[in-house]
């Protein structure tokens, strides 16, 4: 079975070969990869695929895990409603 095929990142569709390829042609950390393939930016924000990313790096590479760079993060976090921070800004008196 070719598990090239296997989606890594299912937000933006990427599959494992993808991130092989990126890999291949030298990025060589997550933040990287992000960029050429915007995984990690979709609705989930990596949560799914960050640890996927980074495992193949590790083997890649040859290094443990803990090696690897993780992705940096901005606010927020976790995804958000409009109608949250609409909200949020309403409450403090910004009005």
């Amino acid at each position: 079975m070719d598990n090239n095929n296997t989606l890594l990142c299912r937000c933006e569709d990427l599959t494992r070969e993808t991130i092989l390829k990126c890999i291949e042609d030298g990025y060589c950390t997550i933040d990287e990869i992000k960029r050429v393939t915007r995984a990690g930016m979709g609705p989930c924000q990596g949560r799914t695929c960050r640890m996927l990313i980074a495992q193949e790096l590790s083997n890649y590479y040859g290094v443990p895990m803990e090696e690897v760079l993780m992705t940096t993060f901005r606010p927020p976090v976790k995804p958000i409603s409009m109608g949250a921070l609409a909200d949020a800004y309403a409450e403090g008196g910004n009005e």
